[in-house]
């Protein structure tokens, strides 16, 4: 059982106050993976809040088979944790050390899953087999299904709920509570808004006194008009950036085709049994074919809807020499034309505009491969989802949707690959917070999948710092209320500022809608060189009007939303500086993303002529990591790094024992 104390936080509030020796925040796969950790280790002090049980996006994302990256560890491929490091430092923006870490945490977490109940795949002999991802030179994929993180989640939670660590669900973490200066600076834990008693005299504060806060809060869903991230998901980058926390790598994101009703990624076996594109006006009059536009032959277009499926995210070399990509840009183009944008599982694609009909024996080598040795002959893409996947299928069902009806999509942010920095324990520079999951910044362009890896490999090395390390009580509760009370009354004067907003305040849903309208069109996959400025310029001055003005309320409860804009406003400020230092640095078109520069050495060129001239990669900005920080008046301040190699690392048996029995290991 959570204890409390009701205190006074403020002048003329009361509230529950918490004290705990460690507060988790998020539910998602990485914060439940911390919180198993911690009590494994023999902390029993934990409580893991969260603004809504099961809403985050390891509990509601995935794909065909939704991959998780791991070591190579079946048949007899050599494969090694420093194999694995290169792997993912291989495409840059990546420190070696924690790249190493990474490695050698794999195996132990992807057996963690395992014994938690994971069902992934193994052959007779025992042996998990592997496939290739993107940017994988190897075999080290695997997948429990479409829902491989659902069921992460589900497993975790059943491992948490039996353990008793108490869950307060329905809790909008709104500040981080700190003490001291600079180097010494340091959470002491967080003020919370319970929902269910937002009508309340105190707002439903609540108060946390924490020794450690770990937070694993996702990515910045919520700042993309086009997004396949869950409804509602904020990330909660901004809370952390007015502490002080240093953001990286916050410029690398991924975006893919993905369904935009249920939201769910289109990648794998959904594009491979090369399904028909076509667009509509708004009111879904008017089909067209519109890939027949680009494209050449009926077998360009049947290959690279089928190459899709394994070089799903948007990728920028994949725009050269007719290659998937074009197939994203393609998309993209109808929409910003105002056309919606179909998938049709029924029909192969059409045949007009002078192209031949299509005919799947007339694919390309590896497709044609692909599907012959799959069995996946059958006249209609549903046919052959049906032979090869009918879990994609079903799953589909499950939210009410028929993939015998057109099924429409777009090209949507997916994965934030930057986030806040942490060190190889992943603690911020803000000591005692350690960010986790996707939250944390640790990777620039990624093989796919590896972003579970990391959740859970950061999960075991946060607990394992904290529980070795930072297992003192927390402070006395008269001694935390002094220190926190003058950062409550501050947050109890924005809290106000919004009720009280006069007519001349932009409504709450008006904010976000500008938002997040600024990021898709200048922060996704398309980056304009000739337009970041502007952008960057107006998410100023939106930041600098809800900070002097406040949102308009319609009711009380739209409290919380008000509270989360001041977050993403100052949030979208820090990635769209990001993005301009990082052009104005002379960085061009890399991962998932495309630089537009009429002076580019590169453009499109499809059936339609030459386009989207763009700027090639700057490779020499590979080996250094932009650093994001916030100072008390919101300035926002981006300078570069540069990335730390790979470790080498020829530790001796009997003095690493030595060190690790003296605890010198966490120094």
């Amino acid at each position: 059982m959570l204890h409390y104390e009701e205190r006074e936080i403020a002048e003329g509030i009361t509230a529950r106050v918490y004290t705990v020796q460690t507060l988790v925040i998020g539910s998602g796969a990485a914060g439940l993976n911390c919180v198993e950790h911690l009590y494994e280790l023999g902390q029993s002090s934990i409580a893991l809040v969260t603004d809504c049980l099961g809403a985050g996006a390891s509990n509601n994302s995935g794909s065909d088979k939704q991959t998780y990256y791991k070591l190579g560890i079946f048949g007899d491929a050599a494969d090694s944790p420093m194999e694995f490091a290169r792997t993912l430092a291989a495409s840059g923006m990546m420190h070696g050390d924690i790249a190493y870490v990474e490695g050698l945490g794999s195996a132990p977490e992807f057996f963690h899953l395992v014994r938690n109940g994971v069902p992934f795949p193994f052959n007779k002999y025992g042996g998990y087999v592997g496939y290739k991802t993107d940017f994988d030179p190897r075999q080290r994929a695997t997948s429990a299904g479409p829902k491989t993180s659902i069921m992460m989640v589900a497993k975790s939670l059943d491992r948490v709920g039996a353990a008793g660590v108490p869950i307060l669900d329905q809790h909008e973490v709104i500040r981080l509570l700190t003490c001291g200066e600079g180097d010494e600076k340091r959470v002491i834990g967080a003020a919370v808004i319970n929902k269910a008693e937002i009508e309340a005299d105190n707002f439903g504060l609540t108060l946390f006194n924490a020794e450690n806060v770990v937070m694993a809060t996702g990515g910045p869903g919520e700042m993309y008009a086009i997004s396949v991230y869950p409804e509602g998901q904020i990330g909660n980058h901004g809370i952390a950036l007015e502490i002080g926390a240093i953001a990286n790598n916050v410029t690398e994101s991924q975006y893919g085709l993905a369904s935009i009703g249920f939201r769910w990624n289109l990648s794998g076996t959904y594009q491979q049994v090369v399904p028909c594109y076509f667009s509509t006006d708004a009111e879904g009059r008017g089909r067209k074919y519109f890939l027949n536009e680009y494209f050449h032959t009926m077998k360009q277009v049947g290959t690279n809807v089928f190459l899709k499926g394994y070089q799903w995210p948007v990728h920028a070399d994949k725009l050269q020499d007719m290659g998937s990509s074009v197939v994203d840009v393609a998309v993209n183009n109808e929409i910003a034309a105002g056309r919606r944008v179909f998938m049709d599982f029924t029909a192969n694609p059409v045949a007009d505009g002078g192209l031949e009909e299509f005919d799947l024996s007339e694919l390309e080598g590896e497709p044609l491969n692909y599907l012959r040795n799959s069995g996946a002959l059958q006249a209609t893409p549903y046919e052959r989802l049906q032979h090869m996947n009918p879990l994609s299928i079903e799953l589909y069902a499950e939210h009410d949707v028929d993939l015998r009806e057109p099924l429409e999509v777009a090209v949507c942010a997916q994965h934030c690959n930057g986030g806040l920095r942490g060190n190889i324990w992943w603690e911020s520079n803000i000591k005692h917070f350690f960010p986790i999951g996707e939250l944390n910044g640790t990777h620039g362009v990624r093989p796919g999948g590896s972003a579970l890896n990391s959740g859970q490999v950061g999960g075991l090395r946060a607990a394992t710092y904290i529980a070795n390390v930072y297992k003192d009580s927390p402070m006395e509760l008269a001694q935390f209320l002094k220190l926190a009370k003058p950062q409550v009354e501050d947050e109890l004067k924005q809290i106000r500022r919004h009720l009280n907003a006069g007519a001349d305040a932009m409504p709450a849903a008006d904010v976000r809608t500008d938002i997040q309208a600024r990021m898709s069109e200048h922060g996704a996959f398309i980056r304009d060189a000739a337009q970041i400025s502007d952008a960057l310029n107006a998410a100023k001055r939106l930041d600098a009007n809800v900070a002097s003005q406040g949102v308009r309320l319609q009711r009380r409860t739209d409290l919380v939303t008000a509270i989360q804009n001041d977050h993403l406003c100052l949030s979208h400020v820090a990635f769209l500086e990001a993005i301009k230092t990082l052009i104005e640095r002379g960085g061009g078109s890399r991962g998932s993303y495309v630089v537009l520069d009429e002076a580019g050495d590169k453009t499109m060129d499809t059936k339609r002529g030459s386009e989207l001239r763009h700027r090639s990669e700057n490779e020499a900005l590979r080996e250094e990591i932009l650093e994001v920080d916030v100072d008390e008046q919101r300035g926002v301040r981006v300078y570069p790094v540069p990335v730390r190699p790979l470790p080498e690392d020829e530790s001796w048996y009997e003095t690493t024992w030595a060190e690790w029995m003296r605890g010198e290991i966490f120094e």
